[in-house]
């Protein structure tokens, strides 16, 4: 087990129907949260790694350590980089481990974000690492409108998927990410249209927030793998805010941390039906 491909998790999850979460992380305490939560229900999971200068400022040291942890794991791990800005963050995760790697070009023109995914799955394929692109762009929740929301187009996303070589779609489908300023609205007729023209495992990013309802569906509809990251924090500072202010330091706080992360994840692994490895 341990060490996986994105391909490993996910392509058994479309074909199941259920999915595999992904959920962000920051440092080892969250971590470690989120593979306790994985080895207590023997289920696969997605560690992923956001790219932000801040983050990716020591990725030659950082990211051999997660890379480590997965491979200790006695179940399916996938170290993968989240929101890849630019082909050279792409590139230095791919050099420390990485088994998953998302480039996000989707703010680009659609020729130019062909030509950006396309330039890391180039890289990435004979390494054996498989890449999640994404084609209509999943904004943030904070400006959410349902009345001016940029769909993805089922058409233009299968076309996309053909030109790139991309092993995973990420798709906007009325989601968006971080917590929203109004209920999220799922177009299932998008959603629906791009489940017949697309073969791949299915992405859904800002996952914290859709309803329980709506996860149940979008599931039994291809989407494979769902992005959770606002939830883990909110939970990990409801645990903290927990712990009485004269007993406060950094051991329980970094173990607040993890404990946290580890409760938000049983719920999200029970609620996406994430089938267990078997025996």
């Amino acid at each position: 087990m341990s060490l996986a491909t994105l391909d490993e998790v996910l392509i058994p999850a479309r074909a199941g129907k259920y999915a595999v979460g992904a959920y962000d992380f920051t440092d080892m305490e969250m971590l470690y949260g989120i593979l306790d939560a994985a080895e207590q229900t023997r289920t696969p999971v997605i560690l992923q790694y956001p790219d932000a200068p801040e983050l990716m400022e020591n990725i030659y040291e950082f990211g051999p350590m997660m890379v480590a942890a997965a491979k200790k794991a006695s179940v399916p791990v996938v170290v993968h980089l989240d929101h890849g800005k630019s082909f050279e963050s792409c590139k230095k995760c791919a050099d420390v481990g990485f088994t998953g790697i998302m480039i996000d070009a989707s703010v680009k023109p659609y020729a130019e974000n062909v030509a950006i995914v396309k330039e890391v799955v180039d890289y990435c394929k004979p390494l054996g690492i498989p890449v999640e692109g994404e084609i209509g762009h999943v904004g943030q929740g904070d400006e959410y409108d349902p009345q001016n929301y940029f769909y993805t187009d089922p058409e233009q996303a299968a076309q996309f998927v053909k030109e790139t070589g991309i092993s995973a779609v990420a798709v906007a489908i009325g989601n968006a990410h971080g917590a929203y300023k109004s209920e999220p609205k799922i177009n299932y007729e998008v959603l629906s249209k791009i489940e017949e023209l697309i073969s791949i495992p299915l992405v859904l990013h800002g996952g914290s927030g859709i309803s329980d309802a709506d996860f149940k569906k979008i599931i039994k509809h291809g989407v494979a793998k769902v992005n959770i990251f606002t939830e883990l924090t909110q939970e990990a500072a409801a645990e903290l805010q927990a712990i009485p202010h004269d007993q406060l330091n950094l051991f329980n706080a970094t173990a607040a941390i993890r404990t946290g992360f580890r409760k938000r994840t049983l719920e999200k692994i029970e609620l996406f039906e994430t089938k267990p490895i078997s025996e």
